[in-house]
């Protein structure tokens, strides 16, 4: 396969509802999806990056610029023969995470198209050991009122889903409502996951030991901002009482695993394809966690498009060994899409491959133009 060029599209995707937790309120997710038109335009593969300056630092401008970097790399594979060469490009740029979101949406696109060219889905190019038929979603809470919480809890019920994943901020009474609210909806029947996204220091931590106890929460994902010092003892905490530590924002690479298994932060990591850096980082992530004992699960970012969601279906279904699952919430939380099928999760979350070839889903280039900022979209062509 020979890459003739390559469109960057800066993207804002409005949502429905609005999902707010403790480091961002948005009316729309900023994403940069990445297009390769390829054998005189014959092929085409794309692949979707969710830059968040909370989590790698990225912002959709950089990581736009970040992209077109990528493009001049002397490794990356314009002629594009087999999937050795994405892996050779891919290994040869620099472990970082601070380019992570926009070296995810490459990496994607790149799989994608060659997928698409080989007539093979991108479940073909990762070893199956752990591959399973079918998957179930958990549902998220933003931090948000009583009545909305009710409702969102009522919806999940009706959608057979009891795997309930709530946003919580820094305030002990508000978060002790919301987990109480749930909690009563369900009638204790739920596995609860809270997720503070940084917002707590030592004391509020603390402070939310018994509430934590009480609604019987399973998983604490990012309670304190990364590296903070008194992680380490929280974590400690929270094991004893038999409540998993996860790591987010505190995990993007291999080397922030190594920090976290020197220091005992963390019991658990939420791996996300666009924070860890597309498929090949991620894997190979998920290989040093399995090495080390500890838990994952796999998650999303709120706000992406199908592109990410059917690329986070492919890895979810490859690890069947996962302890949850996020994503896929395509039809619930966004106004507008860029894929032409709907990656939306089923009845009880449950979702299987989505078949075809590359990642399996199709995109609305018309769609896609629309949403993208204008004036912003970059082409860049294979060099002479």
């Amino acid at each position: 396969m020979l890459i003739d060029r390559i469109h960057i599209y800066p993207i804002s995707l409005p949502f429905a509802v609005s999902f707010n937790h403790s480091l961002s309120s948005e009316a729309a997710a900023r994403n940069v999806v990445v297009e390769i038109c390829a054998d005189n335009g014959r092929v085409k593969g794309y692949g979707e990056g969710a830059p968040r300056t909370y989590v790698t630092g990225e912002t959709q401008e950089s990581a736009t610029s970040r992209i077109v970097d990528f493009l001049r790399h002397p490794r990356f594979p314009w002629n594009l023969p087999s999937i050795d060469r994405i892996w050779e490009f891919v290994d040869d740029v620099s472990r970082t995470a601070a380019p992570n979101a926009a070296l995810c949406a490459l990496e994607n696109a790149l799989l994608d198209a060659h997928g698409k060219a080989a007539a093979v889905p991108v479940l073909d190019f990762f070893p199956r050991d752990n591959l399973i038929p079918v998957i179930h979603y958990g549902a998220p809470i933003p931090l948000t009122d009583t009545k909305r919480t009710i409702r969102l809890c009522e919806l999940s019920l009706a959608l057979g889903i009891r795997t309930i994943k709530v946003k919580l901020g820094p305030d002990l009474r508000s978060n002790r409502r919301a987990l109480k609210t749930i909690s009563e909806v369900f009638r204790n029947d739920c596995t609860l996951k809270v997720d503070a996204n940084g917002a707590w220091d030592r004391a509020v931590a603390w402070s939310h030991l018994s509430c934590l106890e009480k609604f019987r929460v399973r998983v604490v994902e990012q309670p304190m901002p990364p590296s903070h010092p008194d992680q380490p003892a929280f974590a400690k905490q929270l094991r004893g009482m038999g409540i998993r530590c996860m790591a987010d924002e505190s995990a993007c690479s291999e080397n922030d695993l190594g920090h976290i298994l020197r220091t005992g932060s963390f019991d658990m990591i939420n791996v996300r394809l666009s924070k860890c850096g597309g498929f090949r980082r991620t894997w190979q992530l998920i290989d040093r966690i399995r090495e080390c004992g500890l838990a994952f699960q796999i998650g999303c970012h709120l706000g992406e498009s199908g592109l990410l969601s059917a690329a986070g279906r492919a890895l979810s279904l490859l690890c069947g060994d996962a302890l949850y699952f996020d994503g896929s919430y395509d039809a619930f939380l966004l106004a507008e899409n860029i894929t032409t099928r709907d990656v939306t999760f089923q009845q009880g979350g449950a979702a299987r491959a989505l078949g075809g070839t590359g990642l399996g889903v199709d995109v609305d280039v018309s769609r896609l133009a629309a949403l993208s900022e204008p004036g912003r979209i970059i082409t860049v062509t294979r060099p002479d």
